[in-house]
């Protein structure tokens, strides 16, 4: 087992390596493919969405008010409310959700 934590860190290292290193060396000029572009330009916030929205279910002890607050989140945000009422929002609905799902 010992020998083997060297072979996963080796992995890890080369696999890290070679995705920051092999864009820098295979292209050198600009992208013009539109569809390239365009894909490349929502990873970072694809990534994001990918890690963020399970944890906010993840964070209450129950999933259906960590739910409760994605959506109340998402809706707030898609009518322009700031970030600062969105955020006291969601942990105001969060709270109530959890008491709510307790007394049941």
């Amino acid at each position: 087992m010992r020998g083997n934590i060297w072979i996963y860190i080796l992995t890890g290292f080369v696999v890290s390596y070679l995705i920051r290193v092999l864009p820098l060396t295979l292209i050198r000029r600009q992208i013009k493919n539109q569809f390239i572009r365009s894909f490349l330009y929502y990873v970072p916030y694809v990534t994001l969405a990918v890690m963020t929205f399970p944890a906010i279910v993840e964070a209450t002890s129950s999933p259906i008010a960590g739910l409760a607050s994605l959506i109340v989140g998402v809706l707030l945000a898609f009518f322009g409310v700031g970030l600062f009422p969105v955020a006291i929002a969601c942990c105001v609905v969060a709270f109530v959700a959890e008491f709510a799902v307790n007394l049941l």
